[in-house]
């Protein structure tokens, strides 16, 4: 009797540490930006699923005095908006590499749209590496996953 219940609680233990390293191995969920010229956290962004396709925006800005900052270099209907809640990834495809590309992430500090891929981070899985091209030139930030 001892012996199945040790057994049941091996196995259970081993399903929980299972689930634990599938989940933190998804690049679904929240992550903090730091800034890859000042290493300083810039903003929390919600990166969600939605019909197959990779989406993301901005719940919470890091920065002192920019909590409640309006987009004033965006053009169109982002003009004089809130950051947050504001989309800045938009239906990125996921290829074979595990990689995650497309044509629209959004810069609301410089009001500008990037070319992007965003993929994890192969040696820890709490960084998402996130690159935003422009013609033949880009940058690479790491963001931070963020708990619960």
């Amino acid at each position: 009797m001892k012996r199945m219940a040790i057994r049941r609680l091996f196995m259970m233990g081993i399903y929980l540490f299972s689930y634990y390293v599938a989940s933190s191995q998804s690049v679904f969920g929240k992550w903090k930006t730091i800034d890859d010229r000042t290493g300083k956290p810039k903003a929390v962004i919600d990166i969600y699923e939605k019909d197959g396709l990779m989406h993301g925006k901005i719940i919470k800005i890091l920065e002192e005095g920019k909590e409640d900052a309006l987009c004033i270099k965006c053009d169109g209907e982002r003009k004089d908006k809130p950051i947050i809640g504001m989309k800045i990834i938009d239906s990125l495809k996921k290829n074979t590499d595990g990689e995650w590309k497309g044509k629209t992430l959004f810069d609301p500090e410089q009001g500008m749209t990037f070319r992007c891929k965003i993929w994890l981070n192969p040696k820890n899985g709490d960084e998402l590496k996130v690159r935003g091209y422009l013609a033949f030139l880009y940058r690479t930030q790491t963001w931070v996953r963020v708990e619960g």
